[in-house]
């Protein structure tokens, strides 16, 4: 499996190395020091300092932000070990910090630029090796504003090539998956939910810069993933343990399955189960549905590759349809396959009578987690999405999965 920067489809930021400079001369507070007051450099103010800020980074008129920069400054130190914290150790400064950003939306784009700062000519490796850390795990919690998504993002794409790695840390490896959650996580934006950030999803955050989830992660990582686990399996075993799960519990006779969303807390809780290879144990199908459907919405790349995606939608006839899949790389053809014979369960007339989820409505919630729009446009978007919808239900309709059986 790859495992290096590679894996990062990162297209060169569309922010200037100048745009980049403006945006922290406009935005930038200006800070002083010595008992002249004289400014301090903006190549100063944003590289690593052991000494605590006065100020925000960031220019704000909320009060509230202005002191919860200052805290959030001292929590990034307690983590990254550049100073201690009277009352928190390294985890509960880290989880108090993503808890805060998670919560506070004004206090994100303070939060990045600190830690821009300070992973920025630290030249202690732990240190440093920490800071990337958090940025990680941020990235894994919630997104900068969209007015610091460029800055962040050209930020990040620097620090991609190696130049920065140093003998005890990959600052490349973290420069890679942060660059990766960036982009996903600034289109499905922050965790969902009321229910609290644990120290378990920080470690798994944490984990993840090195050993992929199976959320959010490339078809091939996933199964690279479970090598160990499950040889013999040739579809990721995350699919497989909550289809059947749902079945389980009896999905196929509850009404509005795919439809009806579970309960978030519980989605959360059994993503972090599945993450640790740990059975499903729920109660209610939807919850299990609920995480399916976003296994497969949340794969870096979509199950149907974004290059076969306007012959999907131009589908004309039953043939066309299956002659795409037929072309479709062997692991993703596997799992569109499971995927179409599992929905396929679905669609008979008794077990419809009791879902009120004929092919159409399976078809309808189901084409955006397995063929994902291009475009920003909603106009397009909206159009699309009557085509990825006939494209789906030709599938459930036509397609001979008979053969999954065997496989699994």
């Amino acid at each position: 499996m790859q495992t290096s920067a590679s894996l990062v489809i990162a297209k060169k930021p569309t922010a200037s190395e100048t745009e980049l400079e403006k945006y922290a001369v406009e935005n930038l507070n200006k800070h002083k020091k010595g008992i002249f007051r004289k400014p301090v450099s903006l190549a100063h103010m944003l590289s690593w300092t052991k000494e605590p800020i006065k100020k925000p980074m960031l220019m704000t008129r909320d009060k509230e932000v202005k002191r919860e920069g200052l805290e959030s400054f001292k929590l990034i130190q307690c983590y990254m070990s550049d100073k201690k914290l009277k009352g928190f150790t390294r985890e509960t400064a880290i989880l108090e910090l993503t808890t805060r950003g998670w919560k506070k939306p004004k206090l994100r784009d303070e939060i990045f630029i600190q830690l821009c700062k300070q992973t920025t000519d630290n030249r202690r490796d732990d240190s440093l090796m920490k800071g990337w850390e958090i940025i990680a795990v941020c990235l894994s919690i919630f997104p900068p504003s969209s007015r610091f998504y460029s800055y962040l993002e050209g930020y990040i794409y620097k620090h991609l090539d190696g130049n920065f790695d140093t003998r005890k840390v990959e600052v490349s490896r973290y420069a890679a998956y942060s660059m990766r959650k960036l982009e996903r996580i600034s289109q499905a934006g922050a965790r969902k939910g009321n229910k609290k950030i644990t120290t378990e999803e920080i470690e798994i955050a944490k984990r993840s810069v090195f050993h992929p989830s199976m959320f959010g992660s490339m078809l091939d990582e996933v199964m690279e993933l479970q090598k160990e686990r499950f040889p013999e399996h040739k579809i990721p075993w995350v699919v497989t343990v909550l289809s059947e799960e749902v079945l389980k519990l009896g999905g196929d006779k509850t009404e509005g399955i795919f439809r009806i969303p579970g309960d978030i807390d519980e989605v959360n809780a059994l993503k972090v189960k599945c993450d640790t290879w740990m059975e499903p144990s729920c109660k209610d199908p939807n919850v299990p549905a609920s995480l399916l459907k976003l296994w497969y919405r949340e794969l870096y790349e979509p199950l149907i590759p974004f290059e076969l995606y306007e012959r999907c939608i131009d589908c004309k006839n039953t043939k066309e349809a299956l002659h795409i899949v037929s072309q479709l790389p062997e692991i993703n053809r596997l799992v569109l396959c499971y995927f179409i014979r599992f929905l396929q369960k679905f669609v008979k007339e008794e077990t419809v009578s009791s879902t009120k989820m004929d092919e159409n409505n399976l078809a309808m919630v189901m084409a955006p987690n397995c063929l994902r729009c291009d475009s920003d446009d909603p106009t397009i978007i909206f159009e699309n999405a009557r085509k990825e919808m006939s494209f789906v239900r030709t599938l459930i309709q036509e397609l001979d999965t008979s053969f999954v059986d065997d496989i699994v």
